[in-house]
């Protein structure tokens, strides 16, 4: 039961902040200042979600990993932290501040200094996040399987 709950708990995480990351790439490049602001809005909202998303997977990971020392479970357990010093650090407090200056109508190259940190951060994260997934099906035999060719 773990194992899924810590699976549902990555998947949401990582489909949360690609939803996040999505809609602000597109809603900057054909959006209105008021569909910006909009999207700005409902990623804090997001934040309600990803934030006990990320703290499940985090926390059911290393119960799950915690007396494991093969090169995968070592390799997402030293991703971890800087997954989470990424979002605490930089795209929590980004996403207020972006979420404040759009609602104040402030469009200024401060918005968009933050922006494109926000936007390389949560990449960043993404990118970490995936290759956590990717080990774990590996791990669990869901990908990487040889399959048996019928003769």
């Amino acid at each position: 039961m773990k194992r899924r709950i810590h699976a549902i708990a990555g998947m949401i995480g990582f489909f949360t902040i690609l939803t996040f990351w999505t809609t602000t790439v597109i809603s900057e490049l054909f959006g209105s200042y008021v569909t910006i602001a909009g999207v700005k809005q409902m990623i804090l909202y997001g934040m309600m979600l990803l934030v006990p998303a990320l703290m499940v997977t985090g926390g059911s990971g290393m119960s799950l990993g915690a007396k494991r020392k093969d090169p995968k479970t070592l390799a997402k357990k030293k991703r971890m932290p800087f997954i989470a010093a990424n979002g605490l650090l930089i795209l929590v407090p980004s996403a207020v501040f972006l979420a404040t200056k759009s609602a104040a109508g402030s469009f200024d190259g401060w918005f968009y200094s933050v922006q494109a940190l926000e936007l390389v951060a949560g990449a960043t994260n993404l990118t970490l996040i995936g290759l956590n997934i990717r080990d774990g099906l590996t791990m669990t035999g869901r990908i990487g399987r040889k399959k048996k060719v019928a003769r």
